[in-house]
């Protein structure tokens, strides 16, 4: 969603929260953990037509974080 078209049902009535103030503060609920001290704020789109959300990590850097701390998925279904 990020080029303003929805991936679900194609409308162009995207909108993004990516400039939300302080998503990743102790209070915030628009982040995810990534380890015991450790969180990353998300960037959210949201399309306006269908509802359908997408979470993006707005840090670049934590995206090594999670690949070193939490499991792959296994395309197969499982977890590596």
């Amino acid at each position: 969603m990020k080029n303003g078209q929805c991936p679900k049902c194609g409308s162009k009535e995207i909108y993004s929260g990516a400039d939300i103030p302080l998503k990743s503060g102790p209070f915030s609920s628009n982040a995810i953990p990534i380890g015991l001290m450790s969180v990353a704020a998300l960037d959210n789109y949201v399309c306006a037509a269908c509802g359908l959300v997408e979470s993006y990590i707005a840090d670049p850097s934590k995206l090594e974080e999670v690949t070193r701390r939490w499991n792959k998925v296994d395309p197969g279904g499982g977890k590596k």
